[in-house]
Order: C-alpha cells, then structure tokens, then sequence
C-alpha cells in the first residue's frame, strides 16, 4: 500500500467525520433547567465561555448581586477580566446592594467544616481608569474572541469558595480531557507517535519510514486544591495534575501490549499561597512542580502535545521549584516579578549499562553542580482591546542561570587513561554553565490573537531548544587526550597535556541557541458572525510557526560526525467545537529539519546524504472535556 492511498484514506476519514458534524442539526446549547438565569449567563454559556460547573455555582449563589459576584469571579479565574475589573463590579454592586437592600440576596453563608463562616473578600473601592471589559452583554451577533494558553496566573491566585466537593475545609475540584487521535506521518524513522527532530536516527528505510499511529494517552486528569483560610487576605490553592504521555511498560506482563499500556506521569504538583495587601498589592509563593518561569509563558495552541513542539522553538519545562512573586496594579495596568529556585537539570541521558541507576536516582549531572537554577520573569498586563470578552494582553521577560557537572572515579581514570592517573588520582570533574533569556507577548483582540517569544541562551537541551544539544569539550591546545566516562554514564571527560607540559581537563562549553514561535489565532465564528446559540460558534484557526537553532560553530565542535543544525515547523490548526465539551480539532503540519553543511559529510534520508528531512503530518480526533 504507498504512501499516496496511506493519505488519501486519512482524508477520507476525516473528511466523513466533518461530513457527520455539519449535518448534526443546529440546537441552542443552554443547560436544562437553566431558564430562570440571567440573559447573560445563558448567553456565556451558549458560547462555551461557562461550563455547566459553572452555571451550576452562579445558580448557587442565589439572585442579584450574589449572582453577579460569582459570575465576575468565575470570569476573573478564566482571565477574561482583569482584578480592577473585579473590584470595580464589586464596588458597584455593594454600592446597588446598599441603596436597594430587597434586591440583595441575604441568605446566609453556611459554616464549613473546619468551623468559620466562608467569607468573600469585602469590594473595594473603585479603580480610576479601569476597563470595562464587561460592560455590556454580548450580542447575538458577537462570538468569543481567542484567548492565549497561559499556565501562569497574573495578580494572584484566588479560592474557589464554591468547588465541586469539600472535605475538612479543604475544596476540590476535578477537571481534565480525553484526547484520542489519528496520525499520519510521511517519515518518522524512529517509530514515535510524536515527532522527533530529523536525523537523530542515523538512517531512515528507502521511502523514509511513513508510519500511522492512533493514540489516547494525551488524556489529562487534573485536581484543583483549595484550602479555606479564616483570613479573607490569604488564598491558599493547589494543583494536582498527570496524563500518560510516560514511557511504555517494561514488565514481563506487558510485552505483548505494550502500545497501549503508557505509564502515568506527573504533570503538576504545588500548593500556593497568595496574600493581599490591599486592591493594588499582593505577594505569592508556590512550592512544588509548575512550569519554569524561564520561557513557559506563552504556549502556542496545538493539537500534538505529546513532544509539543520540543526541539523546533517552543522553548518550556516543567521543574520542582520554590517561587516567590509580587504583584502591583496602578491605572488599569498590572507588573508582576517573579524569582524561583528549580532543581538543576541537564537532560543528558545515561548509558545503556547506567540506565538502571539513572532510572532508580534520577538525573545526575545537574543536582551534581550543588547548587540550584535560578529563574525569574517579569510580566506587564493590561488591556489591549475592550470589546466583551477580550483577555488581558501581556509582555513578558525571562530568564535563567545554571550549572552541569561530571564527576569520574579514579578507577574509571585509571582503566581508560593511565598516563593521567597519578595527576587525578581522586578522580576528575568538569563543569559547564547554562543560561538564557527571553521576550514573550501576548496580544488578544476581538478580531484576531497573536503570540510568540524569542529566546536565546546556552545548553538549552533541558528547556527543549538548542537541537538537543548540551555542552562540547574545547581541546583547543592539548595533546594525547584521553577520553574518561563519567560515574553516571552520560557524558565523557576528555584530559589532556597543555603547551606548558601540565595534565589538565579539556574545559567544558556549552552550545549555543536561539529560536522561537509565533501563533496567530482568527475566531471564525466571531469574524463571520455566527449564531452563538448554534453548531456553528465554536469554529476557530490557528496559524503557526515556530524555528530552533544551534550555532553551527558550537556544533562542529560538539560532534566531528553528520549532524543537525536546525529546524523548523509550520502547522495549521483548525478546531471545531461542537458543544461545551466536545470539540474536533484537524492539524497539517510540516516538520523540517536541516543538516549542518559545514561539515564534509551530510546525514542520511532515504538512504541519501541529504540537506533536508521532512515530515508531513496530519493528525485529526476528538478531545471530551470535563
């Protein structure tokens, strides 16, 4: 069967599966039971910006301004109202609860079971200048605007005082997707379901590997943490998060199905602490695994999230760390600094006969440095364009500092270098540091969203940059080098003899990269005007591009052999919603990578020494959210 009818069947599949939605007949999308709500709500919710969970608390919350309360801080939570937006509302709404008390909804709030009364933070007064991001309802003619994927939140973590179960003052709300999609890959040499960068496998078959998967283990299960303090100042949140995007089984019971038996990973794991000041100030500070404030800001909105664009300028991780931040809002405009300390990590993997201490203690070359990585960030907020629904624009600015060390016995020494073994007779380290920098942005209108980042830096292969490359040993000047592995298997130590006679260790450098990505995303159903209570208002498109490269001055110094240099990808995105939970997302893709032409010798493709690698990808499915 070639490579052509492999497609065209694909096609086909998806092209049913499109024919089955559009004949779907168009039915308005409001909750049962939800007639007696506000207009508004009904309206939100038809256009997929309130979940079911979240009418349901609204409805709780009673009539009037209780209502209008939960919906403003249902709407802060999601970053489609800024703070100031919030206090303004609340400002307004106590001001209407006060000059027209029979309006106001007076049911006390019950006890919790820790013993005090669940109390909301008292309005504060109103900002000057503040945008109305809400000020009117949407019209029938308007749809949602596109909203940036943000992982980190701005102005503060606030408690959800209403969550789906409670237990022993502690909330807890569940949330998470199942994703389960097709894919067709023109080459993918090394058999993954995800695309790797080019010609990291030494070879490919003759017609370059073209490969079909169908995978569901990008599914997410998530859990958010909400502890209730007495203090209406303090907000104590956490999160909880693992998909199965790990490694296949091992086990001898598993052999025979192994593709569908993915681990379990974690994703997330912190509790968080926010206190407020006062409206305008307030201080954070969040322990446990998040997204590394170097470079994890902005993340474009792709279906392939199992590698998510690692290796071709999407630049992100996720680390254990310590973080503190402060937040100031003056005039509609927000600045939020934040400083962490992560685990150090290199990435650099063991060896085949290393693998089982590597897989029983963790990484070794970064938590070897002995000390930790700092990372810090600054953002600014504000709103860019105020028609309804439009989230807040941000430019953000971060960065990182850090080290990698090897460490070899002197057994190791003097088995494979001799002539060197009186000089290192306690063994031998060497080190190399590890930095970057970047500028991100953020920019929501009602007609379109663009966003994207720029980074730079050294030994970026732990971030997902630098085309996995870490670090070269410079033996610029010495002779009768010698090669020592080090006591974790992933890397060597070179030795060697200076022009002064004096045994030294070859220094360690760390290769250079820059890259990024942009991502423009159009609301089609906004820009053509759909019926927001139709099957027609959750259409959407983004367009994206992203590129990552190693110095190739670094990289023949890193390698002598046939090797990468850099790499790009275009994709196209189009996602259809067909109700608050369901959506249907068809991506085009085209991964490239581009040898290192510097060197005499070009890698293999097909067989042939080639210049460039290519991979189109399509991948379409289903993603049930909850």
């Amino acid at each position: 069967m070639n490579i052509a009818f492999k497609k065209a069947r694909f096609y086909a599949l998806c092209g049913l599966s499109a024919l089955f939605l559009l004949l779907i007949p168009v039915q308005a999308q409001n909750a049962p039971g939800s007639s007696n709500l506000n207009p508004l709500v009904e309206a939100l919710q038809a256009k997929g910006i309130l979940t079911a969970a979240d009418v349901a608390k609204i409805d709780q919350a009673g009539t009037g301004q209780e209502a209008n309360l939960s919906l403003a801080r249902i709407l802060l939570a999601k970053g489609l109202i800024s703070q100031a937006d919030y206090d303004r509302l609340a400002a307004e709404n106590a001001s209407a609860a006060n000059a027209q008390p029979t309006q106001a909804n007076t049911a006390p709030k019950h006890a919790s079971s820790s013993g005090y009364m669940e109390m909301q933070s008292p309005p504060h007064p109103t900002e000057p200048g503040a945008p109305a991001v809400i000020a009117q309802a949407p019209s029938k003619e308007i749809n949602v605007a596109i909203s940036p994927v943000r992982v980190f939140p701005v102005g503060g973590v606030k408690t959800d005082r209403n969550p789906a179960f409670k237990a022993d003052g502690v909330g807890l709300d569940p949330y998470g997707f199942v994703k389960a999609t097709a894919v067709f890959d023109s080459s993918d040499p090394s058999g993954d379901d995800f695309p790797l960068p080019g010609f990291l496998s030494a070879n490919s078959g003759p017609n370059g590997d073209p490969e079909f998967h169908l995978k569901a283990r990008a599914t997410r299960l998530g859990l958010n943490l909400n502890w209730y303090d007495p203090s209406t100042k303090w907000d104590i949140t956490g999160k909880i998060e693992m998909d199965f995007e790990g490694n296949f089984n091992r086990s001898d019971n598993r052999n025979v199905s192994t593709i569908r038996s993915s681990n379990p990973s974690l994703r997330l794991a912190w509790g968080r602490m926010d206190y407020h000041f006062d409206k305008n100030n307030s201080v954070s500070a969040l322990f446990g695994q998040d997204w590394t404030l170097y470079g994890s800001s902005t993340m474009p909105n792709i279906l392939e999230t199992t590698f998510f664009g690692a290796y071709y300028g999407f630049l992100y991780e996720r680390d254990p760390q310590m973080r503190v931040g402060f937040t100031h809002k003056s005039g509609g405009f927000t600045i939020m600094p934040e400083f962490a300390i992560n685990l150090p990590a290199s990435g650099n993997p063991p060896s085949a006969a290393n693998i089982s201490n590597e897989l029983g203690y963790g990484e070794r070359q970064g938590p070897d440095s002995d000390r930790p990585n700092y990372q810090a960030r600054i953002v600014g907020q504000w709103q860019l364009d105020h028609a309804p629904g439009v989230a807040p624009a941000q430019i953000v600015f971060s960065g990182f500092d850090g080290k990698r060390t090897a460490n070899a016995l002197s057994s190791a020494v003097t088995a494979t270098a001799p002539a060197y073994a009186t000089t290192f007779s306690h063994g031998v380290s060497a080190s190399s540091k590890q930095d970057g920098w970047d500028a991100e942005f953020q920019l929501p209108t009602r007609w379109f969203t663009l966003v994207g980042k720029y980074y730079a830096g050294s030994d970026l292969r732990w971030f997902f940059a630098g085309q996995a490359y870490s670090f070269y040993s410079d033996t610029t000047g010495l002779t009768a080098t010698a090669t020592v592995a080090s006591d974790d298997g992933g890397s060597n130590i070179i030795l060697g003899t200076n022009a002064a006679h004096q045994q030294v260790v070859a220094p360690e450098r760390p290769v250079r990269a820059a890259g990024g990505v942009v991502q423009l995303g159009l609301p089609l159903s906004r820009i053509f005007h759909a019926d927001p209570a139709g099957r027609n208002a959750g259409w959407t498109l983004y367009a994206t591009y992203g590129v990552d490269q190693a110095k190739e001055r670094d990289v023949n110094r890193a390698t002598t052999s046939a090797s990468r240099h850099g790499a790009t990808v275009a994709a196209g995105t189009l996602n259809y919603k067909l109700d608050k939970w369901i959506s249907f997302t068809f991506e085009q893709s085209l991964y490239t990578e581009h040898a290192n032409t510097e060197q005499s010798v070009l890698p293999l493709f097909k067989g042939v020494q080639s210049r460039e690698w290519n991979d189109v990808r399509e991948e379409f499915g289903p993603v049930f959210v909850f």
